[in-house]
């Protein structure tokens, strides 16, 4: 039976470079019990460390073509799974619950509000992308479905198909199935 030799990490780091899927399923195979027991020592629980697995290999995704020392890469993983393991536990320190004791829930206990209900920075953006390509899904259907959807979800949020099948001319009975109809081309258009 011959023995296959096992890559170094060198020449994991060379094929990872290359676009080898393999060679990066070896080096997180390689590196994946190491991470998670860097991240348990830290006294992390098991959705901590995921976190400080994924975040790792991120990172090693970002960083890899600007490590100048390949074979040296497990002190790489090694310290930054160190660092994304206390940085997470510093967090969970730092975090106040929000929860009332038990008991607490008399007429005297406060009530919690939260300051600022708005969404995040990622989240508004996200949604301002989302909505921009609706946007150009839109644009891009022919006129009768673009004026339809705009007619039924624009402004006005109580729209009576009457009221649409007058601006347009249409017969009220087609409303329905058209606006299927255009849904399902929009919907196509945004995959």
């Amino acid at each position: 039976m011959a023995n296959r030799s096992v890559p170094d990490d060198a020449a994991l780091v060379s094929r990872c470079l290359d676009g080898d899927a393999a060679a990066w399923e070896a080096l997180v195979r390689r590196y994946q019990r190491l991470v998670y027991a860097i991240a348990l020592r830290a006294s992390l629980d098991e959705h901590a460390a995921a976190d400080v697995f994924q975040t790792t290999f991120a990172r090693l995704v970002q960083h890899l073509p600007r490590i100048s020392q390949p074979a040296k890469l497990q002190a790489w993983i090694v310290t930054t799974a160190k660092r994304e393991a206390l940085l997470l536990r510093r967090r969970a320190e730092r975090t106040v619950s929000m929860t009332l004791p038990d008991g607490d829930e008399s007429a005297g206990a406060p009530e919690w509000e939260v300051a600022d209900d708005s969404p995040l920075p990622d989240e508004a953006l996200a949604e301002l992308q989302q909505l921009a390509q609706v946007r150009l899904a839109l644009d891009r259907l022919d006129e009768r479905c673009r004026r339809l959807l705009l007619e039924l979800f624009g402004d006005d949020e109580n729209v009576a198909y009457d009221d649409v099948a007058l601006r347009l001319g249409i017969p009220r009975g087609s409303i329905g199935p058209t606006r299927s109809r255009c849904l399902a081309k929009l919907r196509s258009s945004l995959r």
